[in-house]
């Protein structure tokens, strides 16, 4: 048996948690208990007295006060080449970002390099594929297939070459200045830092061996590097078709080329918007196992809410200021901030979306292990399923799901 007492109690009690719970739960503001500074109504719940570095929190407004939306605890989707160690030498430089500094990027690893005029990553080869995209100058490389047909090219910003993995191989920067690119590997623990180097070859097999192999005298090695070099200085490459005279001879022409313009590439979708640019096995032959998409949005521009089924994306964000929300079951929901340099993660089948919040053009990247492009777009899938029975779900008016973009636009406008 209650007491009246009781009873007054009990309902007092039921209606402060139904008053939570209509505060929580508003658009906008779902959660409960009810997150974000919209809820904060004490001045200590947003202050922060405790040490910090004020330059370092400006840059991701996002953690600091995250949308209401935000719930759970996804696990980090930021890295930066900003903040990754350079590797310098004597015609140039690189830094990488790696499964061990990034827990969430399992399927690619991440390497900004810079080479000089003339500056040489030398003759190597990887157990991964190598994919990269040229974002300053020109380079030239090369590269020999699987069936002995060498390949010679120059790349300028916004191209992309493709290397299979054990396809041997170089990069050189070409004048006035050289190049700056960026290089995926489909595996998260590939590492720039440890490759199969030609010099290494050479300093750690016995001369006679080096002279049996090649056919000459051993002491013709008598000067060879007994360090590797990989990067080094040399001479600014002269004529292309020079280079793809000498290294022909008697080999074929491998049936397709090792580089793509991405950049100089009709886009798959455009608008007032901005644009989506894809290379994959498709359009680009020989890149077998990575895909990637090249987005450009103007301030305010959102890249609409999808998820990609058959890979992760990891993100390179070439230029302007990004935010992006990824949605996970749960739920959980996590809002992170980007600026040029930055590398984004969004696992598999993961909702998300990408808004450009500063006040220049927005560029980034999305590379993925896979031959395909992929894209579930949630708007087309939306309108494409009967109208009734998306209203019922979100008690909605149908002429308004009719208003909804029916062709998978890829990126929308600032409202």
């Amino acid at each position: 048996m209650f007491s009246r007492r009781d009873l007054l109690a009990m309902s007092a009690a039921g209606a402060a948690i139904v008053g939570s719970s209509a505060q929580a739960a508003t658009f906008g503001n779902p959660d409960e208990p009810p997150q974000g500074a919209v809820n904060a109504k004490s001045p200590g719940s947003l202050s922060d007295p405790g040490p910090q570095d004020p330059d370092l929190a400006k840059h991701f407004p996002s953690a600091q006060s995250p949308p209401p939306t935000d719930v759970g605890g996804l696990p980090t989707d930021w890295a930066s080449f900003n903040n990754a160690p350079r590797r310098i030498q004597n015609g140039g430089w690189a830094r990488q970002v790696t499964v061990k500094d990034f827990a969430i990027s399992e399927e690619i690893s991440g390497v900004n390099m810079r080479l000089a005029a003339g500056g040489i990553r030398e003759l190597h080869w990887h157990q991964a594929a190598e994919w990269a995209i040229v974002t300053y100058g020109s380079c030239r490389v090369t590269v020999l297939d699987t069936q002995g047909r060498p390949y010679v090219g120059d790349l300028k910003a916004g191209d992309l070459w493709y290397f299979p993995s054990g396809a041997p191989h170089s990069l050189q920067g070409l004048g006035p200045d050289g190049c700056e690119f960026v290089i995926c590997f489909d595996d998260g623990h590939a590492d720039e830092f440890n490759t199969l180097l030609v010099t290494d070859w050479f300093a750690h097999t016995p001369p006679e061996v080096l002279a049996k192999n090649f056919g000459v005298p051993a002491d013709a090695f008598a000067k060879i590097p007994l360090h590797n070099r990989w990067i080094f200085q040399g001479k600014v490459p002269g004529d292309l078709a020079a280079d793809r005279a000498a290294v022909a001879k008697h080999a074929e022409a491998p049936p397709y080329p090792f580089i793509h313009s991405l950049g100089g590439s009709a886009p798959v979708k455009e608008s007032s918007a901005g644009s989506i640019r894809v290379a994959d096995s498709t359009t680009f032959k020989v890149a077998t196992t990575v895909a990637a998409a090249l987005v450009s949005m103007p301030p305010g521009a959102v890249r609409e809410m999808h998820w990609h089924p058959n890979a992760d994306e990891w993100q390179y964000y070439i230029k302007g200021k990004a935010r992006m929300t990824v949605f996970d079951t749960g739920p959980n929901a996590l809002t992170t901030d980007f600026a040029a340099g930055d590398i984004g993660y969004v696992r598999r089948n993961l909702g998300h979306y990408v808004e450009n919040v500063g006040d220049t053009e927005l560029q980034f990247v999305g590379v993925f292990r896979a031959p395909r492009y992929e894209e579930v777009s949630l708007s087309y899938w939306l309108t494409h399923t009967p109208p009734e029975l998306v209203a019922q779900h979100f008690n909605i008016d149908e002429k308004l799901i009719a208003q909804w973009p029916d062709n998978a636009p890829g990126v929308m406008p600032k409202s």
